[in-house]
């Protein structure tokens, strides 16, 4: 038997071939390594059917597979090192999400024309899929682990990002890596009071809802990302419920390809396994204490901090004596844990004394420093945060670049809100540097509250800068707050006001099903210290009207649909009640116009004159911006925008201007009127005139130099210094050139010479 034959029966049955020669066995374990884990399926998912294939490309990666939605196609990779594992005591888990300029057709438009940084989008993107995998991953799994986001092609009709999530899922649940899945994911659009599972671009530009959703098996949600314009609460589960009912279809679909080509998950050590013994002294020494602390409702954050903090270091020495070889903090951290739980069940009560539905105190103050356009001091708690609006000119919108255009990301943005945390806000040191991922983040979740009520036509430009000066717990909610109120403080015509705030979820597990919720409570605005001990940190903006943005971040394998309806009607009362006492301090948006506010104000130029205003190269236009702080950006042909950062400054460029044009100022030509003007200089088409010393010189064409033909001006005998007559014919329309003729002269059995300031000339 040759080699051909071995390779077509590999191929088409794909059995052992025993041969003696080790090229043989060789040539098989290369075929079936191949062929082992490829498969292809399709899945409805709505109106398109959702392509998903695995084992073709990215064969060393541990899992990787490819998603398609109509020709646009994401491929995912996933490797994680059974190695080394974390000794931070969390899985060290890295999601990159990569736009490609090739993917969409384009070369990147920077000086390397190659992918450089990563994007505002990209980092949205990857926290999305971060936000949607990690909880399925078992705990005490804290081995490295990568997941890479490919984009291979993007047909700018549906979006990638969605597509990603659910690659990720396949990757993982096809692969060894230990993983509790798998999810699916879809994005529900409102277009029209219909809702659309995974709508196009176009589709999406009106829709009303911007929700991915991604869920496990049972029905259980494991992340929500949203915007929308004023939603109604009943519109949203409608909506939650609907995207739920497809994600079962991909999840069913995972399933049966994982069962049929799925590899054996892999044996490991689980890093968080802790010694019985161990916990049971740690509670013995540590859970009286801990227990009087939590229920001390007098201590505020960094009190409780560091009474835990004091009890932890006197628990460690002494469990030292008796298990030097034992790291004593996670037994310690697990006790902390359990302690604070279970009081959150016996008490009804919380750490610092509140009931589940009540609010922290709040205080608002807007106008502090006359300087700024519109600022406001939010003061929620023991977390603070002070926001300022700018406004600034049109020319200053956000504009993105070609690829994320194709991607999904708007053209231009008007409102734009920058969100930072320094680390003194919660008392910690560090360098200042760029936006990070959590910065990033929270930003772009308080911009997407807030961006419905901002009006579309708005003549400005506006930055909303956040920065929390206090931190204990959602601080991207009080931005939210504090960004409203600093917004009408402005004089921005607001829709509605808009608040936000956070919900948690504490939980107790079924003893008989791991991933089955006993029992639960639902805490409404939540400290810093229940976000990191409970099982979901649900945060909702919205007016009084209904919903603007949404996100949950979920620790547990999936919440029902049940509690997390439970969760949204919590949060419409405790955001009712934030709005009650933010009017308190400010109700509407400001009517009056402050001395410092900018004004804008649009003039007409006629065209003619244009090249004059604007001056060579833009001079004029610099000059008047460089001494007066005042930018001038054109709108049309003859439409200029002015935009002036005070009236004072306005009125000084509008003198500016005055006398500009008052200098350039021509004489009135008569239509049909004859001249006598000057060559001033020779060309191949013509030759250059000029009727007056304040009109720009200007070409007779040599077809309106005589009757007869003439090919060089030259064949007249004209020369440089010249005189001669011609007729104004009024302004080209579309240019506003000067039209003149010498030909109709010589048909016009008299004429009558006009001299501007000189005498005819032959």
């Amino acid at each position: 038997m040759n080699i051909p034959t071995i390779c077509r029966l590999v191929r088409s049955k794909r059995h052992v071939i025993c041969q003696n020669t080790s090229y043989s066995k060789h040539f098989y374990c290369q075929s079936a390594w191949k062929t082992r884990h490829e498969a292809q399926v399709a899945v409805n998912t709505g109106n398109q059917e959702m392509h998903i294939s695995c084992g073709k490309l990215a064969r060393m990666a541990d899992g990787g597979s490819i998603v398609q939605l109509g020709h646009t196609s994401v491929m995912v990779a996933v490797v994680s090192k059974s190695t080394k594992s974390s000794a931070a005591g969390f899985l060290p888990l890295t999601v990159d999400y990569r736009q490609k300029a090739a993917a969409a057709g384009r070369i990147p438009t920077n000086y390397l024309r190659r992918e450089l940084g990563q994007s505002d989008r990209e980092i949205l993107s990857g926290r999305m899929i971060d936000r949607s995998i990690r909880p399925l991953f078992p705990k005490g799994y804290l081995y490295e682990t990568q997941v890479m986001c490919n984009q291979l092609a993007v047909d700018g009709i549906n979006d990638p990002d969605v597509l990603a999530i659910n690659a990720a899922s396949v990757a993982l649940a096809m692969s060894d890596i230990p993983w509790n899945g798998p999810i699916g994911a879809v994005r529900v659009g409102l277009v029209d009071g219909e809702l659309l599972i995974n709508p196009t671009r176009k589709q999406l530009s009106k829709s009303r809802l911007n929700l991915v959703l991604a869920a496990s098996d049972d029905d259980n949600i494991v992340m929500l990302d949203s915007s929308a314009d004023i939603l109604d609460e009943s519109d949203f589960i409608a909506a939650l419920k609907l995207g739920v009912k497809y994600t079962k279809n991909i999840i069913d679909t995972i399933k049966d390809l994982q069962t049929k080509n799925g590899k054996s998950k892999r044996t490991y050590i689980k890093m968080a396994n802790m010694d019985e013994e161990v916990l049971k002294i740690t509670k013995s020494l540590a859970g009286l204490q801990i227990k009087e602390v939590f229920c001390n409702y007098s201590h505020d954050k960094f009190s409780r901090d560091r009474a835990i903090a004091d009890i932890k270091q006197s628990v460690s020495e002494k469990l030292r004596e008796n298990y030097p070889m034992v790291d004593t903090s996670y037994a310690f951290d697990h006790i902390c844990k359990d302690v604070f739980r279970s009081l959150v069940f016996e008490t009804d009560m919380r750490c610092d004394g509140r009931k589940f539905t009540d609010l922290r105190h709040i205080s608002c103050a807007v106008d502090l420093y006359k300087p700024l356009h519109g600022s406001a001091l939010f003061q929620r708690g023991q977390t603070q945060v002070l926001s300022t609006t700018t406004f600034d000119s049109v020319d200053s919108a956000f504009k993105s670049d070609t690829v994320s255009l194709v991607t999904g990301a708007s053209r231009e943005k008007n409102f734009m809100l920058h969100y930072e945390f320094p680390p003194y806000a919660t008392n910690e040191t560090g360098r200042l540097g760029g936006m990070g991922r959590r910065e990033l983040g929270h930003g772009a979740l308080a911009e997407k509250g807030l961006r419905p009520v901002v009006p579309d036509d708005f003549p400005f430009t506006i930055r909303l800068t956040c920065e929390v000066l206090e931190s204990n717990g959602s601080s991207s909610m009080a931005s939210v707050c504090g960004g409203s109120l600093a917004l009408m403080d402005a004089g921005v015509p607001l829709k509605e006001a808009v608040a936000g705030i956070a919900i948690g979820l504490m939980t107790k597990s079924d003893p008989d099903n791991e991933s089955g919720i006993q029992n639960y409570k639902i805490l409404t605005d939540i400290l810093g210290i229940e976000d990191y001990m409970g099982d979901m940190d649900f945060k909702m903006a919205g007016t009084r009207n209904g919903i603007t943005a949404l996100q949950a971040d979920i620790k547990l394998s999936g919440v029902p649909i049940g509690i997390m309806e439970e969760a949204i009607m919590a949060a419409r009362v405790g955001r009712i009640k934030i709005l009650d006492i933010m009017d308190g301090c400010l109700d509407k948006p400001r009517d009056e116009t402050r001395s410092n506010s900018p004004v804008t104000e649009k003039i007409v130029i006629p065209i003619h004159k244009r090249a004059r205003f604007v001056g060579l190269g833009g001079y004029n236009l610099k000059k008047l911006r460089s001494s007066t702080g005042v930018s001038v950006n054109s709108i049309d042909e003859t439409s200029f925008d002015i935009f002036a950062p005070n009236q004072e400054a306005l009125d000084e460029a509008k003198e500016i201007i005055d006398e500009l044009l008052a200098e350039e100022k021509e004489p009135i030509l008569e239509f049909g009127g004859i001249y006598s003007a000057k060559i001033v200089e020779m060309k191949d088409i013509g030759v250059m005139v000029q009727l007056h010393p304040k009109i720009q010189p200007v070409l007779v064409h040599n077809s309106q130099l005589d009757q007869k033909k003439v090919n060089h001006p030259s064949a007249l005998g004209f020369e440089v210094g010249q005189e001669i007559s011609v007729k104004y014919f009024g302004r080209d329309p579309a240019s506003g050139k000067i039209r003149l003729s010498r030909k109709v002269l010589f048909s016009s059995a008299s004429k009558t010479i006009k001299a501007l300031g000189k005498k005819p000339g032959s």
